[in-house]
């Protein structure tokens, strides 16, 4: 049975489903974000809302923080802290395509506790807590075990494999893509890619969830340097990431030149 927190984050990501399904490939009134933050919708900000009111009236004593909630301080002195992404892969969304994802999360003492990934229209529940694994739909998942690049797909923009983030060579591995990043995540969990590397910097709401699942599901994951993740910062930008199995994720931070889990602190 999931924890009382899961729970909760499991039927109030189904409920974000039903609304997201009311909007979707029916032209919701969309904008632009001021600087540059990329589209927003009436159903991401619907949601937002219906998120906010259900989770917070349920736990009144945890933070909030959100993609389309002005942030605050006032979770930074929260023992625990939902951490949701309204729709992941707006773009996707406004498109009529069917890859975007609700992306829910608990954090507390800077680790993520439960999360969930909900994509409504595939009907693909991805769920995980601290120390119980990951479940697609209910079955348990497993990240590859892939260890070597030249067997590897990993999950990237085009970008993130330009010269300039290794080097040690950009590694002889085959490139894929997913708009969402909780979804890029929960496919790296579900082992239907090997890993997932990205340079820019991780909005915490895009990648807290899906990081705990791909966690519990195998894969190692850290950030770009390869750190360990730590959640609900001042700032909720973490420094890019990079999710594979224990040893290809090795070999991808030797030819980005850092010493694994030594380099930020």
């Amino acid at each position: 049975m999931p924890g009382r927190d899961l729970s909760l984050l499991i039927d109030a990501a189904r409920k974000a489903g039903k609304i997201a399904a009311h909007y979707w490939d029916r032209s919701p009134r969309k904008w632009d974000k001021p600087g540059g933050h990329g589209p927003v919708t009436e159903a991401d900000i619907e949601i937002d809302r219906m998120l906010r009111d259900t989770l917070t009236a349920a736990r009144p004593d945890y933070g909030w923080l959100s993609e389309e909630t002005e942030d605050g301080t006032t979770r930074l002195g929260r023992g625990s802290t939902f951490i949701v992404d309204p729709i992941d892969g707006t773009r996707s969304f406004i498109a009529g395509e069917r890859n975007f994802a609700h992306s829910l999360a608990v954090a507390a003492d800077g680790q993520v506790q439960a999360g969930v990934v909900f994509l409504p229209m595939l009907d693909r529940l991805y769920i995980a807590e601290r120390g119980r694994g990951a479940t697609l739909n209910g079955v348990p998942i497993a990240a590859s075990t892939t260890a070597t690049e030249a067997a590897a797909t990993l999950l990237a923009t085009r970008h993130a494999l330009d010269v300039a983030h290794w080097p040690g060579g950009v590694p002889p591995v085959r490139r894929s893509f997913r708009p969402s990043l909780a979804y890029r995540l929960a496919l790296v969990a579900q082992g239907r890619f090997d890993g997932m590397v990205g340079f820019h910097g991780c909005w915490e709401w895009d990648i807290a969830a899906g990081s705990l699942i791909a966690s519990e599901a195998g894969a190692h994951v850290t950030d770009r340097d390869g750190a360990a993740l730590r959640f609900n910062n001042r700032e909720p930008l973490l420094p890019g990431i990079i999710v594979a199995s224990e040893m290809l994720h090795s070999a991808l931070m030797a030819r980005r030149g850092t010493q694994e889990g030594h380099a930020r602190r």
